[in-house]
């Protein structure tokens, strides 16, 4: 079994600029892997698929469940205006503080942001340093079909997860 595994595998080779897989069968052509269907080292034949993102405005907008437990939430709300983001300019804190996001409705960034993982340290003095830019993990939500079927159910172990992180208190769970 083990032979025919590795009989099996693709080799990745670099062919006059274009990518080719080559396997026991022959050729694999760089137009028939992935989605897209044109060629890896040409962009002139990509076509993005139309979309928008949705339009309230923060604080107008349904949050969105999580796809999983603990996967960072979309973003259901319009984000002009609050990009780039960097550290000395972070539209997202504003709302979505510990301190303040309940008062206003918002959903507050969990004690995983607060938490220097390098360290193993809880921070008293606002978020982590690898933790400001917020679009890193988060992404707006955008309308469109997807690009293949998905038959995926999250099974949240509490209720509240859908909406929330828990992150911090199992990050160690099934370590020893």
């Amino acid at each position: 079994m083990k032979n025919k595994i590795l009989s099996s595998l693709l080799v990745a080779t670099l062919l006059g600029g274009s990518f080719s897989l080559l396997s026991a069968n022959g050729g694999v052509e760089d137009t028939q892997i992935g989605l897209r269907k044109t060629p890896l080292n040409d962009e002139k034949d990509v076509k993005l698929q139309d979309f928008k993102f949705g339009s309230g405005s923060a604080g107008e907008s349904q949050k969105i469940e999580r796809s999983y437990e603990n996967a960072p939430p979309l973003i259901p709300h319009d984000t002009e205006g609050m990009l780039p983001i960097t550290q000395q300019d972070n539209a997202c804190i504003g709302c979505h503080a510990a301190e303040v996001a309940q008062d206003i409705g918002a959903t507050p960034m969990p004690k995983s942001h607060y938490y220097d993982l390098r360290n193993k340290k809880a921070l008293t003095d606002g978020i982590s340093d690898s933790r400001y830019n917020c679009v890193q993990c988060h992404v707006p939500q955008a309308q469109t079909k997807p690009l293949v079927g998905n038959s995926f159910k999250p099974d949240f172990r509490n209720e509240n997860e859908k909406h929330q992180s828990n992150l911090l208190d199992v990050i160690n769970q099934g370590v020893k």
